[in-house]
């Protein structure tokens, strides 16, 4: 009776690569959208116009994915019942609208590098969220991973204290209340997508906060300012909108609905390594052995994560 119970428990370990594949594009394509935005900042766009930008790029992919899927599906369009829809509304204004321009306007303040390694601690609030609020199980291994990964942060923000400290208290809020926001959506989004499937919730969600960036816009900057936009501002919103949020949006989604909340955060750690090196070529910030040392601890700690956080969901 013992031989055939253990048998199953010894394939445990093939984890799903195509959703761990799929989270870590996302989160490399993600990782880019620090880099226009702070072209754009270069440019003198607004952090409003920032955003409304890189949704205006994005909105009408989305709405012609959401028409193609519920003319073909008529299931889908059965599950879209108001309160499921309005569900959907809720969940995507809050991890691409509020924690959107959270990290917009922290970008406002802090570099692109920084804000990247802040926001890299979100799979630290899954986890603690999971705990708190869905009844998932307290890890205690995790906790010294998450200590090395702040103890770099902290090195990195102790030496911009010195060296550039305007706004960098406001900046550093203001990305980590992105990270808050987005890892509580993270769990939101995987009970949404469980009904509505990975594509409709996405298109429901970002088209929503879509909306709220254009709609907040063009009231704080008003429709003129984008008139005077040059072809460079607009080419900077069409990668931004395309290479920085729907691709990734969707590969994030789709690791998700895979792989869940917390493994898909647990694979981020290759996203500042692409931020940190698209920051020192294309925006030229410095690279010293301060960020070098923080950088290394934070990766350091996300890779003891990741790995504590694999080898428990294979014993699961």
């Amino acid at each position: 009776m013992s031989a055939p119970e253990t048998a199953p428990s010894q394939t445990q370990p093939n984890i799903d690569m195509i959703g761990y594949g799929l989270a870590f594009a996302g989160a490399a394509l993600f990782s880019t959208k620090g880099i226009f935005i702070k072209l754009a900042f270069a440019q003198g766009v607004t952090v409003e116009a920032t955003l409304a930008l890189r949704m205006m790029m994005a909105l009408p992919i989305y709405l012609v994915i959401l028409v193609g899927l519920l003319l073909r599906n008529e299931k889908l369009r059965a599950a879209v019942t108001p309160v499921r829809l309005f569900g959907a509304m809720g969940v995507g204004a809050l991890g691409y609208y509020v924690s959107s321009y959270l990290d917009f306007a922290g970008l406002a303040f802090v570099s692109a590098q920084y804000e990247r390694l802040v926001l890299f601690t979100y799979p630290f609030f899954v986890l603690l969220f999971g705990v708190w609020f869905f009844g998932d199980r307290m890890n205690w291994k995790l906790v010294p991973a998450m200590l090395v990964s702040y103890g770099g942060l902290l090195i990195i923000f102790a030496w911009n204290l010195t060296v550039e400290p305007d706004g960098l208290v406001t900046g550093t809020l203001l990305v980590l209340g992105s990270a808050l926001t987005f890892a509580f959506y993270q769990h939101l989004a995987k009970r949404q997508m469980l009904v509505l499937g990975t594509m409709l919730f996405t298109c429901v969600g970002m088209s929503t906060a879509a909306v709220l960036a254009i709609v907040q816009s063009l009231i704080v900057d008003g429709p003129a300012t984008y008139a005077g936009f040059t072809p460079n501002i607009w080419a900077i919103g069409l990668m931004l909108g395309i290479f920085g949020t729907v691709l990734p949006s969707f590969l994030l989604n789709g690791g998700i609905a895979r792989i869940g909340a917390r493994a898909t955060s647990s694979t981020a750690s290759f996203g500042p390594i692409v931020t940190i090196v698209l920051a020192v070529l294309v925006l030229g910030e410095a690279f010293t052995w301060i960020h070098a040392l923080g950088t290394a601890l934070v990766l350091l700690g996300s890779w003891l994560f990741a790995r504590i956080e694999r080898k428990s969901r294979a014993r699961q």
